[in-house]
């Protein structure tokens, strides 16, 4: 299969899986062969990626290590319940949210379930996601993140629950941020900075206060921009006055932030991400939790189409383990623009002058589509 971006789909294809609304129903069911009306409805929805099906990657399948039902309930807790703080805001005197806890403790047992029983394997996501709910979409991304690297970690399960807890509602102090700033596709004033940088400061008031949250939890909300040498933000925190899973929640949501596509900027390649992160590592990020997300994260997907520095196109064929960052790919075109009808791979982790400069974005011209018969690469 491919994991293939909207804007090159084109009627005739078929999906390689399911496509579901934030409710968790089926929107395209798998083999759906697509329309020109279907792809606009997609787009309109905001969808960036679709797995499509095609002959010469049929060996190649993603196995979900996080159920469909287990992320449709994550996202619907999250916006249900940031919807709800949004809500109140304008109600006097203080509001309890006594059932955020019950409710995404049940949240966290089918994560944790999901994660352990996939033990060693790593965690890829893919944003195949509405852009409208980046920010419930990037709740849960963090958990994951977060929840496997604690996993990895050797964590227990109360602590897991609570680290789980602080990275999924680690941004709803974002619901008491005026929407003005919250969405504007512009870069912010100082002043709208300023307010934005608040919402560590909400979020803790959110949570501290309620029972069913462990006040470790309300810390991640409170800690997660502070930085290990001080630059940080609400209170500029050094070392080791960030709780470590305040640190691990900080660390995975820079990550998701710099590779997800935003109205004001393009997003970072993975492994340009990657970099950033072990730029700041010693200074501003953990040195061990830097290579520990390295070594358990997958950031080239399986699937997902590339561009190599050579010319060549090709997708992720396999995953190398040791070096996550440099997986196997599968050329399918040429540095000459010749699509080959016998693709070779690649093993990056063996060819280190080959790097992969693109994902995703390729322009259709550039990969020539086969017209009769769309759901295979000429």
């Amino acid at each position: 299969m491919l994991l293939m971006p909207i804007n090159m789909c084109r009627p005739g294809m078929r999906l390689a899986k399911n496509i579901y609304n934030d409710d968790g129903m089926v929107l395209l069911a798998v083999n759906v062969e697509l329309s020109q009306r279907l792809i606009d409805r997609l787009f309109s929805y905001g969808i960036d990626y679709i797995y499509i099906e095609d002959s010469r990657t049929d060996d190649i399948i993603q196995k979900d290590i996080i159920q469909d039902e287990t992320r449709t309930r994550a996202v619907t807790e999250i916006r249900n319940t940031f919807k709800k703080v949004m809500e109140d805001s304008n109600k006097r005197g203080a509001v309890s949210y006594y059932d955020i806890g019950r409710n995404f403790r049940d949240v966290m047992k089918m994560i944790i379930d999901d994660l352990s029983a996939h033990e060693g394997a790593m965690v890829m996501l893919n944003n195949i996601n509405v852009k409208d709910n980046y920010l419930f979409q990037h709740s849960v991304n963090v958990s994951i993140y977060a929840l496997m690297l604690g996993i990895s970690y050797g964590y227990s399960r109360d602590k897991l629950e609570a680290l789980g807890l602080g990275a999924l509602l680690h941004d709803i102090g974002k619901t008491k941020v005026p929407l003005g700033i919250l969405r504007k596709p512009s870069q912010l004033t100082t002043e709208e900075y300023n307010e934005m940088k608040n919402h560590t400061t909400y979020g803790f008031n959110i949570l501290r206060e309620e029972p069913n949250i462990p006040l470790l939890s309300a810390h991640c909300a409170y800690q997660h921009h502070e930085r290990i040498n001080g630059s940080g933000y609400p209170r500029g925190l050094h070392g080791d006055e960030i709780t470590e899973f305040a640190k691990w929640i900080g660390l995975v949501d820079s990550y998701d932030a710099m590779t997800t596509t935003r109205v004001y900027r393009r997003p970072l390649l993975p492994h340009e991400a990657m970099e950033q992160l072990f730029t700041g590592s010693g200074t501003m990020y953990d040195q061990s939790q830097i290579a520990l997300f390295r070594d358990k994260i997958a950031i080239y997907p399986l699937g997902i189409m590339v561009r190599l520095n050579t010319g060549e196109y090709g997708i992720v064929s396999k995953l190398n383990i040791a070096v996550p960052h440099r997986p196997i790919v599968r050329v399918l075109q040429n540095a000459s623009g010749i699509v080959l009808k016998e693709p070779y791979e690649i093993d990056l982790s063996k060819k280190l002058s080959t790097l992969i400069s693109e994902i995703g974005e390729i322009k259709v011209d550039d990969l020539k589509l086969d017209v009769d018969n769309p759901t295979i690469l000429k």
